[in-house]
């Protein structure tokens, strides 16, 4: 992949590909600050809006394992390029909305194209920087981005918003997907990928089926009842289509998921850490932000505003000071200290009161969260993605999102639960409704306290100190063995 690339231009490619991801990650909050503004313009009742977030949510979720290893059978530069083409195509027809059916089935494919270029990203910077110290730097960029764009998404949607309409949050990303794609064609080297390998359609159907049912009954948890027959029997049929995936898998000759990537240590356990840290972040940044708009009142722009410090911080280590932190420390020590320390900036925010303070309730834990996510996401990746060989990148890519997608929407359902359960019963006991609401999203954020807590133990036990070229070979020659 490399090959007769110079340093300014793989560097160029880097910075062009983080924009492109970017563009996927803002959607998901820039979004959110418009639904009140959708749903009066578009007439969508409560029950429908839900829609417009999980029609995007489904496809998404549903896709990651597909997309990542359709980059390594048919070229990672081929399915990004296709990705961005779907995702602008689809943003277009979100912005030209005029009826609610328009608008959720251009989510959808929205969804499928975010899915694609999240999955095979991460595989072609790991493939463009080789060399462990610069591959180091390049991850942190790429983490910076997965970590900040989501409250630059609140700003930025804030603004849009009000000073122009809804519309321009999908609007705004043609020029940029525009622009994305023409440097992308003329910077990424071409690859042929693996096509000759035939795609595992029974495999890919199974768990692209079973994570759709999943995610929608997580995200649908809430509003329809965690003991509803609808809820219990979607997960049901998710885990039956698991099972059957993995049967799939293990007697397949050319299966969609080699099952022996599971056997390089890494890879298990940064992904089980990922999920409790998907769970952790996204208590911080959902749970702050209702904290901070119902509890003390803060404008959208406000919102983004205060998410600022921590965004700041974030950009120092992932921009630099995480790559040398890994290069002088190896990836388990500063993994297990981020998370800590995010575990703490967590910890201070579940005693955050109803006429809490900017500067004593809510930039201590902001900046401690900055802190830990900043540390603590380069090595994670690191982790997830290092000792796998280039030609299964995008399948472990397609992994570690999925991970990420899966716990943090899990986590969010659990949390939002603790939250409203925590709320009715101070309700009851006789607490103002203001307060109710408070003790609420402290117990959710007590739970991603936990939730951070409990990854930072797991990655300092069970992460090796450093790569073991003894098991990494072994699971790497059974990966090729099924090809």
């Amino acid at each position: 992949m490399t090959h007769g690339i110079d340093d300014r231009k793989r560097w160029s490619a880097l910075i062009v590909l983080c924009l492109g991801v970017l563009m996927i990650v803002l959607d998901t909050t820039i979004v959110n600050v418009a639904l009140p503004s959708i749903a009066a313009d578009l007439k969508f009742s409560e029950t429908s809006l839900v829609w417009v977030v999980n029609a995007y949510m489904l496809t998404f979720g549903g896709f990651l394992l597909l997309g990542g290893r359709l980059g390594d059978l048919y070229g990672h530069r081929r399915m990004f390029l296709l990705g961005i083409t779907l995702f602008t195509l689809a943003s277009l027809a979100c912005g030209l909305a005029n009826s609610q059916v328009l608008l959720v089935c251009a989510r959808a494919v929205q969804g499928l194209g975010g899915a694609v270029v999240s999955a095979v990203s991460l595989s072609l910077i790991m493939n463009l920087f080789t060399e462990p110290g610069e591959r180091a730097k390049a991850m942190g960029v790429y983490g910076f981005v997965c970590a900040g764009g989501g409250s630059i998404g609140v700003l930025l949607g804030g603004l849009l918003t009000s000073a122009l309409s809804w519309h321009w949050i999908f609007l705004v990303n043609l020029p940029i997907g525009i622009a994305v794609y023409a440097l992308c064609a003329g910077l990424l080297p071409r690859a042929s990928g693996a096509g000759h390998h035939k795609l595992d359609v029974a495999g890919a159907a199974s768990i692209t089926l079973a994570l759709m049912l999943a995610v929608y009954a997580i995200v649908n948890g809430n509003q329809a009842g965690w003991q509803s027959i609808q809820t219990i029997l979607m997960l049901l049929a998710a885990v039956a289509l698991l099972a059957l995936f993995l049967v799939i898998e293990a007697r397949v000759k050319a299966p969609l998921v080699p099952l022996a990537l599971f056997r390089l240590r890494s890879v298990v356990v940064a992904n089980i850490v990922g999920v409790m840290w998907a769970a952790a972040m996204f208590a911080w940044f959902f749970i702050s932000a209702l904290y901070l708009q119902r509890v003390l009142g803060y404008r959208p722009l406000q919102v983004g505003l205060a998410f600022l410090p921590a965004n700041l911080i974030m950009a120092v280590f992932s921009l630099g000071l995480s790559a040398k932190l890994v290069m002088h420390f190896g990836i388990r020590l500063p993994l297990a200290a981020g998370l800590l320390v995010a575990a703490v900036g967590l910890a201070l925010f579940a005693r955050a009161p109803v006429d809490g303070s900017f500067l004593l309730d809510v930039l201590p834990g902001m900046l401690l969260l900055g802190l830990g996510a900043g540390i603590a996401f380069n090595p994670m990746l690191l982790a997830a993605m290092s000792e796998v060989a280039p030609s299964e990148s995008g399948l472990a890519s397609g992994v570690v999102n999925t991970s990420f997608m899966m716990g943090g929407a899990l986590g969010l359902a659990l949390l939002a639960s603790l939250a409203e359960a925590r709320s009715d019963s101070l309700l009851q006991a006789g607490v103002t409704a203001q307060a109710a609401l408070n003790g609420g999203y402290q117990m959710a954020f007590l739970g991603g306290a936990i939730f951070a807590g409990v990854a930072a133990v797991l990655a300092a036990v069970l992460l090796r100190a450093a790569p073991q070229p003894a098991a990494q070979s072994v699971a790497q020659e059974e990966l090729e063995t099924t090809e």
